[in-house]
């Protein structure tokens, strides 16, 4: 019942059509800057969504474990998708996968948000900011590990000083990739507009609803259409690709998500935070970390990290993972 529920659910119908209308090559598209102006949107009303929430529930001691725990989890699952991922791949692209499926899909977390409100279970304002918190941790994991590949590549090299330059070229580097994962224009938004949600409190809230909530499932609609046409144009990357990639696409995320429930269940989540840190846990980025990455590991390939999360663990998330994440939560938590 969960997953139909889910699919008859306009802006998911939308992300469908978009996806029948890339695959049968259509020429519909949504202009780059209305594309941009759309995802700047959903995170600007995520983020006052999530201030006005923090202002009726205050900074309390929950709000600090959940978000320690959303830290941890975007530390935990890099790591392990790097490990696993050395097996079949380069040294340089299992750094870059690892880091597109260690930190996170504002849109999934956004699609998740509205089936919750939806079905009409809670969740916390905070569960915004532990996202802003999970974006950043795996990319800074990336660069230190192909900076490492680099060294070892130099290393066997026998380059007289090539491990010196590789290591005076790496530092200014990886604080340049710091600066710009933790100054990203979204992350920066979705931050501010929680801090401004925060400060304005009730009288914010009522005078923005017909801004960040009147509008939203129709921004969400009109942005997730042009997600499902982006998708099918990047299924066509996974051709040829190793069958152990495209079964961590499905799988990486699943497991990450189990890891999620463990640790919300551990720690006393309601059903609602629950569901949000599996989202969290099981999306992978594809705005954020592909352009940071297309810099910071160049050696890396762009259509394997891209190609995964967007063109199968993104839609397997938005149409199948959702509500099985929520009926998971609810079964184990509820």
């Amino acid at each position: 019942e969960y997953p139909m529920q889910n699919l008859i659910d306009p802006a998911i119908l939308f992300f469908i059509f978009g996806v029948l209308a890339g695959t049968v090559k259509s020429n519909l598209e949504i202009p780059p800057a209305i594309s941009r102006f759309l995802s700047l949107y959903l995170l600007m009303a995520l983020g006052l969504k999530g201030g006005f929430a923090l202002s009726q529930s205050g900074l309390t001691a929950d709000v600090g474990i959940s978000l320690a725990a959303a830290v941890l989890l975007a530390i935990v699952i890099p790591l392990i998708g790097y490990a696993v991922l050395r097996r079949f791949v380069s040294g340089f692209d299992a750094a870059a996968v690892a880091a597109t499926y260690g930190s996170v899909s504002a849109v999934t977390f956004v699609t998740a948000v509205q089936t919750l409100e939806n079905q009409g279970v809670p969740y916390g304002g905070h569960m915004a900011a532990a996202m802003a918190l999970m974006e950043s941790p795996a990319i800074v994991f990336a660069v230190v590990m192909a900076n490492q590949v680099r060294r070892r590549m130099n290393a066997n090299a026998h380059l007289t000083n090539g491990r010196v330059d590789a290591q005076a070229s790496c530092n200014p580097r990886l604080g340049g990739i710091l600066h710009e994962a933790l100054t990203d224009g979204a992350q920066m938004l979705l931050l501010g507009a929680m801090l401004i949600g925060l400060l304005t409190g009730d009288a914010g809230q009522a005078a923005m609803k017909p801004f960040s909530v009147d509008l939203f499932k129709g921004m969400l609609a009109f942005f997730l259409l042009d997600m499902g046409l982006l998708a099918a144009r990047n299924m066509a990357q996974i051709k040829g690709q190793s069958l152990w990639l495209v079964a961590y696409a499905i799988l990486g995320p699943l497991v990450h998500a189990a890891v999620a429930l463990l640790m919300a269940w551990a720690l006393g989540f309601s059903v609602g935070n629950a569901a949000l840190l599996m989202v969290l846990s099981a999306s992978a980025s594809y705005i954020a970390v592909p352009a940071v990455i297309r810099h910071a590991i160049p050696e890396a390939s762009p259509s394997l990290y891209f190609g995964m999360s967007l063109g199968l663990t993104f839609p397997f998330n938005i149409l199948l993972g959702i509500p099985l994440y929520l009926h998971a939560a609810k079964s184990f938590i509820g």
